[in-house]
């Protein structure tokens, strides 16, 4: 059983306002940093194995404090790296709320492709194809992955088996923790949008060929 946790990036000055895309120095405001290093003190005793990260810089700084105190590298992931906007990069919300394509891809994303850039779709199999690839990298590890708002909520989607077009319920917020197990049988989403402190880990073990078995995951209270 691997466990995930996937993590949104800390506040920058273009959150909220502006599509961010894969433009370099968009870097961590004074609010974010104070967010990445209080998850690192979140996530102090998770006995996390590898960490990975988006290539850009929020992402990779928002890893860095956690990497620092764990004695581990953070590796980059071009794979969990966030959509590619095309030519919505670095345009604002407000300007682009009115357009058609942006109506489409609120009520259709699966289906709609940004100008010059990928469908939400096609983001969606890459992440999951990275995370898969991790997944027998790590068997039997917790490691934590940094990336960004649509990309945790894509892989999200994937994971409960939620409708891609639907994905925009799933709410992520800056410097978020998400814990996903994934073993042979399949995943269990064991939190969303954690922004406190982490709740205790899973023991990971190898995957039971037992149908019956009661895990940690499988075990729902009675009534």
């Amino acid at each position: 059983m691997t466990t995930f946790l996937l993590i949104r990036h800390a506040t920058n000055d273009m959150v909220g306002k502006a599509l961010a895309g894969w433009t370099p120095n968009v870097h961590l405001n004074a609010e974010g940093q104070a967010q990445a290093q209080r998850l690192a003190e979140h996530l102090a005793n998770a006995p996390i194995k590898a960490i990975y990260s988006s290539p850009l810089e929020r992402a990779v700084e928002t890893a860095q404090p956690i990497a620092q105190q764990l004695g581990l590298e953070v590796q980059i992931l071009a794979g969990v790296g966030e959509i590619q906007f095309g030519e919505w990069t670095g345009r604002t919300i407000k300007e682009l709320a009115d357009t058609p394509t942006w109506s489409n891809i609120q009520r259709f994303p699966s289906g709609t492709r940004i100008p010059g850039g990928e469908t939400l779709r096609e983001m969606q199999n890459r992440v999951v194809d990275a995370l898969e690839a991790l997944r027998q990298q790590h068997p039997n590890e917790v490691i934590a992955v940094f990336a960004h708002a649509d990309v945790v909520k894509a892989m999200i989607a994937h994971y409960l088996g939620v409708h891609l077009d639907l994905f925009q319920r799933i709410v992520i917020s800056p410097a978020s923790v998400t814990v996903v197990t994934v073993n042979d049988s399949g995943p269990h989403v064991l939190c969303v949008n954690q922004t406190s402190e982490m709740p205790s880990f899973p023991e990971a073990k190898p995957a039971s060929n037992d149908p019956n078995e009661v895990t940690p995951e499988t075990e729902r209270p009675v009534g």
